[in-house]
């Protein structure tokens, strides 16, 4: 059965850096297009970051030069790290598993909260 567990999440200051991390033990992660997701209270969720097989990798503009996702094929996890956080980042971040050949619906976490504020 496929759950998506995320990890690394918290509170930070403003220009902080985390590192978050999903895995799943029902699923290889080898074979699939990958991504992070996030939702801030009372906004929609919105695409943060993907990372296509092998390793082609796009962000959205907000967070493009701060934020890296990365994925460890051997240690089926995928990790997204944050830097230079700021307090509009706060929001739950979700791991996500695209629709693709393979993948009927999308597959989601369950969520890991950062908080950027001093």
């Amino acid at each position: 059965q496929v759950q998506l567990v995320e990890s690394g999440g918290g509170l930070v200051q403003p220009g902080g850096s985390l590192r978050l991390s999903c895995t799943d033990s029902g699923i290889s992660f080898s074979v699939y297009a990958l991504a992070w997701y996030r939702q801030a209270p009372g906004k929609q969720r919105e695409l943060v970051a993907t990372i296509s097989r092998p390793y082609n990798t796009n962000y959205a503009d907000s967070v493009k030069g701060r934020f890296t996702i990365s994925r460890a094929d051997a240690l089926n996890t995928v990790y997204l790290r944050t830097d230079s956080l700021k307090p509009e980042d706060t929001a739950v971040y979700y791991c996500n598993i695209p629709a693709q050949v393979g993948v009927s619906t999308p597959l989601w976490g369950q969520g890991t909260q950062v908080t950027v504020s001093s």
